[in-house]
């Protein structure tokens, strides 16, 4: 059984990365939710690849189903497409793309084909991650959730006591100075 290696890189960033191991009989949507795993996106969304050259220009539209769009030829469907069907050369690319509102977009590359299939692995796999993947909904930090439970218990949104803030000329603005009793003017 072939296993095909693709290098699945996130458009915006390409030191952000992920090899998925796949059989060659296996179809584009079991790709699709490869990607989305090693990614950790949900599947909720509408999603196609389109076949493409060197240059990353697209081709063959293969789509999750067939969408109410004008197309110049029909789209091959995932689930009915193996990913060996569409293999044109030793180095074949893909653009994949990811929920057309917010329009995530990855290129998938072919990086390397083997005879040999591990027993270990099920297929299809993820077999290396680099990179921090970007958030599906929001921000995704390196500190993560524990980052928010801090700030919810301390409460770092608001001006320190003794601290005043100032505009831009360097007035400042409505903090009150204590023990300035009879000061006040009347507005």
């Amino acid at each position: 059984m072939t296993i095909l290696k693709f290098r699945i890189y996130f458009e915006e960033d390409e030191s952000v990365y992920r090899d998925v191991v796949i059989r060659h009989t296996q179809s584009f949507r079991d790709l699709h939710d490869a990607i989305l795993k090693a990614y950790e996106f949900d599947n909720k969304h509408k999603a196609t690849f389109y076949r493409s050259n060197d240059h990353w220009q697209r081709g063959r539209e293969i789509s999750l189903e067939k969408y109410d769009k004008e197309y110049k030829a029909a789209p091959l469907i995932m689930s009915e497409t193996t990913i060996g069907s569409e293999i044109r050369d030793p180095n074949q690319k893909f653009i994949y793309q990811y929920d057309f509102n917010k329009n995530w977009t990855f290129l998938v590359e072919l990086i390397n084909v083997t005879k040999d299939e591990n027993p270990k692995i099920s297929y299809p796999s993820t077999v290396r991650t680099e990179g921090i993947a970007p958030s599906q909904y929001g921000t995704k930090g390196l500190l993560g959730e524990k980052f928010a439970d801090v700030e919810e218990k301390y409460d770092l949104s608001g001006t320190p006591d003794g601290f005043a803030e100032k505009d831009e000329e360097g007035e400042d603005l409505g903090v009150e100075e204590e023990g300035a009793a009879g000061d006040e003017e009347e507005v």
